[in-house]
């Protein structure tokens, strides 16, 4: 199984399956079309090598009755692939090509009546090119009214639609190209097309979208889908993914990378001059940088609209000799999440270097009572984890606080820890043991007033390239799965909060705010809090005098 969704079959020569010609056939009509900007010969469509094998893919392949193979089509290009082109070339081939049918339904549909109307606008002028075709079809495009191509021979017809889902079900489309399906807020009108769509034989749905941010919409499920399509993780022969990304690892910088994820680049488009510029102005600015990498790599920022971390960065951090007892000589400083009933409990162990780097590593706790059937509602692998001693599975439905308090002693006894740092709302029998044990235990609520000091610490560390991890994959996971909200008007609070999919915790990643702000202060044994009336005093004079 690959990691790699790339579709190496664009590239590898390999025969594409046409056994009944429909592929050839789509080929030829995109080929006779006009396009308004075109530098071709007569003004020729000019139908690219990557373009060419991607129609063949999708229309080739037949059953021995003639009907598709391919029903479902997740086409994710960068920003300025000519996208828009080739997919208003698709939708005029189900409205006066080859694929048309007598009185059928094409659409193009996206998440607002703006962005419907630019690919009905491409393909309106492509047609607008041909005389043949103008006289052949009426276009219906007037200002705020709906926008259609009507073909008179075959009564076929090519409509633009957008959010309003409920006015849609009355839609029988035999064709609907989804345009930038990661901008979609709701569900009502896949939903309606989806439907309508069950009512017609042999139907196609194309997406062709650019990669998004987050996990709560329909696009990332769909991206995700298309994903395990394309690594063999799901044999799906009706759904075709066509993913152009940049791989985890990608150096973003890299030019080769550009190349790879931007398949129009070696003809021209997009811009590699621009790409440069923009490439410069996002090297110390990240979200510039988190923009360049979402719409010209195509990197899927998974957890959030404003992703608190750079994961290229986190990953980078990742130290292939972390040994833990390389640290035992370091400052240790342990953060703690505990879990409220049947959920993951994360100790963090931050170790502060002298050069400034933190190193960190996590101890998970899971309870054994419904470990199996939590794994498959999460599609996480937890009893891989456990079996890879990655995490701590206790006996019974619940973790008893005497579990997690021996493990902290235990390690208190290892590293040099300074402070263990906890929310008491949840920590008082934990507390009680490790002070009996004289081990320094700091309180902090995890309120948004007292978490903005700690999440904003561990943001300048990761994104820093102060941080040094072993490449734990439930860490990764946790610090990918934070959703962050920036309240303006609450003076700039930044908090944490997970996504809504049900594989989303962020428990290690709060626990590691905990400890990395400890250990990324300058001083982290002592606040002003701790000195002595005469201390204050005396630091007091010193900095007047200065």
């Amino acid at each position: 199984m690959s990691k790699s969704a790339f579709p190496e079959w664009l590239i590898d020569g390999s025969t594409i399956s046409d056994p009944f010609g429909y592929g050839r056939d789509a080929v030829d009509f995109i080929r006779a079309l006009k396009h308004p900007a075109s530098t071709a010969p007569k003004g020729r469509f000019q139908l690219y090598d990557f373009q060419e094998r991607m129609t063949r893919r999708i229309y080739g392949p037949r059953n021995p009755d003639g009907s598709r193979i391919v029903r479902t089509v997740f086409l994710m290009l960068p920003r300025g692939n000519r996208k828009t082109s080739i997919a208003a070339a698709w939708a005029l081939l189900h409205t006066i090509g080859p694929e048309a049918r007598p009185a059928g339904q094409a659409i193009f549909a996206a998440s607002d009546r703006e962005q419907a109307g630019i690919g009905f606008k491409e393909a309106a002028n492509i047609v607008r090119e041909d005389r043949r075709l103008v006289a052949a079809t009426r276009i219906y495009d007037a200002h705020n009214s709906v926008k259609k191509i009507f073909a008179k021979h075959n009564k076929a017809e090519l409509l633009a639609v957008s959010s309003d889902g409920a006015a849609q079900h009355g839609k029988t489309p035999s064709f609907v190209l989804v345009d930038e399906i990661h901008a979609w807020k709701g569900r009502d009108l896949w939903e309606a097309l989806k439907s309508g769509m069950a009512k017609v034989p042999d139907t196609l749905m194309i997406i062709a979208t650019t990669a998004g941010r987050g996990q709560e919409n329909i696009g990332f499920e769909l991206y995700e889908y298309a994903r395990k399509v394309a690594t063999g993780e799901i044999d799906d022969p009706a759904f075709l993914p066509i993913i152009f990304e940049a791989d985890p690892g990608d150096d973003w910088r890299d030019e080769a990378v550009w190349h790879k994820t931007n398949p129009g680049l070696v003809h021209g488009f997009p811009d590699l001059g621009g790409l440069r510029t923009m490439a410069r102005e996002a090297e110390h600015r990240p979200a510039e940088r988190f923009a360049f990498q979402q719409f010209h790599l195509n990197v899927w920022m998974a957890a959030t609209r404003d992703p608190l971390f750079d994961m290229a960065v986190y990953d980078a951090g990742r130290d292939l000799h972390f040994d833990l007892a390389e640290l035992e000589h370091l400052p240790c400083w342990l953060g703690v999440d505990l879990s409220r009933s049947g959920d993951l409990t994360a100790i963090v162990g931050a170790w502060r270097h002298n050069d400034g780097r933190v190193s960190v590593h996590p101890w998970f706790f899971l309870p054994s009572d419904g470990l199996e059937d939590k794994a498959k509602v999460e599609q996480v692998p937890y009893p891989r984890w456990r079996d890879d001693g990655l995490l701590n599975v206790i006996d019974g439905p619940v973790i008893e606080p005497d579990a997690i308090a021996d493990k902290i002693i235990d390690l208190c006894g290892t590293y040099d820890v300074r402070e263990v740092v906890f929310d008491p709302s949840l920590a008082g029998p934990i507390m009680g043991k490790l002070m009996d044990h004289g081990i320094n235990v700091l309180q902090v609520r995890q309120t948004p007033v007292n978490m903005h000091g700690p999440i904003c610490d561990l943001e300048r560390v990761v994104n820093g390239r102060r941080i040094r991890h072993g490449a734990h994959p439930i860490l990764r996971n946790h610090f990918d799965s934070v959703v962050v909200k920036r309240a303006a008007n609450a003076g700039e609070l930044v908090t944490m909060h997970k996504g809504t999919r049900h594989s989303n915790h962020i428990d290690g990643a709060i626990a590691s705010a905990l400890a990395v702000s400890r250990a990324a202060a300058n001083d982290n044994t002592r606040s002003i809090f701790d000195l002595s009336p005469e201390e204050f005093d005396r630091l007091r004079e010193e900095a007047e005098a200065a």
